[in-house]
Parts: C-alpha cells; sequence; structure tokens
C-alpha cells in the first residue's frame, strides 16, 4: 500500500496549461488583449484562478501585465530574439554535449525513435506534427544531460522561444534544412562524439535565427533612396 502523498494540481496551474497551449496553437496571437470575461465563461471559473494563471504565465514571458489596460500575449520583438537564440544555442550545445557522455542505449534508442518521426513528418510534409516531435526531441536531449540546473535554465527560455521557432519550418526549403541538422546531430549521438554533437546543435540554433533574420527583413518596407524620397 502506497504512503506517499496524492498529487493534486490547483485550478489555477491547470487554467494555465491551457492558455499555455493556446498562445503556442496561435489560437491567442503575439500582442492580442486577454478577455478574462470571455476566458472566464469559456472555462467555466471565477476571475480568481485565471488571474493566478496569468501571473504564472508573466513569469514565463510568455503574456504581459500592463498596469491600467490588462494583460497582452507577450509580443517578442527581433533584439529580444537574437539575444535569446544566442544564449539558447550554447545551452542546447551544453544539454546536447551532456546527453551524449551521459547516455546509455536505452537512451539513444529513445532518440532514435523521436528522430524517426521527424523523418516520417517531413516526408508527408506536416509542420505542426514535426515542430511537436522536434520539441519533444530538444526536451529529450535536455533531460538526458541529467543536469537538472541546466535543465531548468534551458526549459524556462524554451517557453518564450517556442513562440517563434515554429514560424521558420514555413520558409519554403527549411523544414528539409532543419530534418538534415537533425540527421548530423543524431549522427553525433550516434558515435557518441561529444564535440561534435554540441557544435552540430549549436549550428542548428544558428541557422533558426538566420532563417527568422531573413524573414523579418522580409516583412520590413523597403526604404525609398534618399534621392527619390527628395522629390
Amino acid at each position: 500500500m502506497s504512503t506517499g502523498p496524492i498529487q493534486r494540481r490547483a485550478l489555477y496551474q491547470q487554467v494555465a496549461d491551457r492558455l499555455r497551449k493556446r498562445i503556442y496553437d496561435g489560437e491567442l496571437t503575439a500582442g492580442e488583449p486577454i478577455d478574462e470575461k470571455q476566458l472566464c465563461a469559456s472555462f467555466g471559473i471565477s476571475r480568481t484562478p485565471l488571474r493566478e494563471a496569468l501571473k504564472v504565465l508573466n513569469s514565463e514571458g510568455l503574456v504581459e501585465l500592463v498596469p491600467s489596460r490588462g494583460c497582452f500575449v507577450k509580443h517578442v520583438d527581433f533584439d529580444e530574439l537574437h539575444e535569446l537564440f544566442v544564449v539558447m544555442a550554447a545551452l542546447e550545445g551544453l544539454c546536447a554535449r551532456e546527453a551524449v557522455q551521459r547516455s546509455d542505449e536505452a537512451d539513444v534508442q529513445r532518440l532514435e525513435g523521436l528522430h524517426a518521426g521527424l523523418e516520417a513528418h517531413a516526408a508527408a510534409g506536416d509542420i505542426d506534427a514535426y515542430y511537436e516531435d522536434n520539441f519533444r526531441f530538444h526536451e529529450a536531449l535536455q533531460e538526458l544531460s541529467r543536469n537538472r540546473w541546466l535543465q531548468r535554465v534551458a526549459a524556462d527560455l524554451r517557453k518564450i522561444l517556442r513562440l517563434a521557432r515554429h514560424t521558420q519550418l514555413t520558409v519554403e526549403g527549411r523544414l528539409q534544412g532543419s530534418l538534415e541538422e537533425h540527421r548530423r546531430i543524431m549522427d553525433a549521438v550516434r558515435r557518441r562524439d561529444a564535440d561534435a554533437v554540441e557544435q552540430c546543435m549549436k549550428e542548428h540554433l544558428q541557422v533558426q535565427l538566420q532563417v527568422l533574420e531573413r524573414m523579418q527583413e522580409q516583412q520590413q518596407p523597403a526604404t525609398a533612396p534618399a534621392d527619390e524620397r527628395a522629390t
């Protein structure tokens, strides 16, 4: 007979989970105000657990609480993204290194299963399914690093970067490019080459940032030459 404590999740934590998923799924978009009244009606709850949930998401960087204005879904500007990707490349590279150094054959097989999913989703052109398995692959490497402090910091940042990572996969050719990067990562994992897997992971994150940079440039309106503006 088990004598361990019964784990019960508070209502606000369940609400936070639902809101987080809506944000990641794009149902709540960047800059959009949070309609507390509508959400309370939708979830069948009072404002107290909703507001506690919003405090959690605010601490994670997913929403912003603006005094006298309300709560808004976080908009991550490009400068923030650049800073985050620089840090995340270092963290995920270190996670991959430690995972390779500490993993056993069962761990490698776990990664093989996730990678097989990436291969299948890329072949089908299913960006959403690819992204979800990609997320789980990176999460698994972090877990396999068996460094709880590294996992904690990386997990916190991933919650914010998840707001932008999915979009770069929609660029033509990027899905296949991402898969090729993952193939190099898995090759290094299979060879238990810690130096190579760390470098491959860093390059993987750096390419994502470069793609987002190009997307940002394309979205900016073209600036007319100075002589044209003067006429």
